[in-house]
């Protein structure tokens, strides 16, 4: 049977200090294969992005922005990922032009994915958290991921609530899986989970 070729995109927490959290991403850099790193939007997001991305592109590893095409574009990102509306995504591409990343996230439809693949976003994300911080239910990330791998040839983020979901998320065919608090929160640290995650990716097999 074909294996799955997923790979971890990997959401940044909220930092507050860069400097005291490079060993803890260095350490989670070095736990596995990843192929993203996602910098949320924060107060000083500029400031945190420099101190963070070098770390991040010397593990070949992509460097995005969230929401920020301007900043990904002067501090040398690699791009930027932005809550879908059509004039978001064409401002991205303009900005950062078709070499970039320029993802989409917060789909509310099956249309809204569709129109930012059609638009020429990098990929498309399902399953991420709402403002009030709380992820799709996994069932439903796992249909979209599905329904998308089968139809569309634009790569597939699948947020992952937990690291149970990994598994499932690779064997409907996400090209990525994207991990937040279960990496941060992990009972044995982050570095760990991202071992878990991988191991969990390497054992994932699909049936078609």
């Amino acid at each position: 049977m074909p294996e799955p070729s997923t790979r971890l995109f990997l959401i940044l927490p909220a930092v507050a200090d860069a400097h005291a959290f490079k060993p803890t991403l260095a350490a989670t850099l070095a736990a596995g294969d990843i192929a993203c790193v996602l910098l949320p939007t924060g107060p000083d997001s500029k400031t945190i992005a420099q101190a963070l991305m070098p770390l991040v592109q010397e593990r070949d590893a992509a460097f995005l922005i969230e929401g920020d095409p301007r900043l990904a574009a002067r501090i040398g990102a690699d791009g930027v990922h932005v809550a879908y509306a059509p004039d978001a995504v064409e401002a991205a591409l303009s900005s950062l032009g078709t070499d970039a990343i320029v993802g989409a996230g917060a789909l509310a439809s099956r249309d809204d994915a569709m129109s930012a693949g059609e638009l020429g976003a990098s990929y498309v994300m399902f399953g991420e958290s709402d403002a009030a911080g709380l992820p799709a239910p996994a069932d439903d990330t796992l249909a979209r991921v599905a329904w998308w791998a089968e139809i569309f040839n634009v790569p597939c983020v699948a947020y992952a609530a937990s690291l149970d979901d990994v598994g499932p998320l690779a064997e409907a065919r996400a090209e990525f899986i994207a991990l937040g608090d279960a990496v941060w929160k992990h009972s044995a640290g982050p570095a760990n989970a991202v071992e878990r995650a991988n191991a969990l990716l390497a054992n994932a097999v699909l049936t078609a």
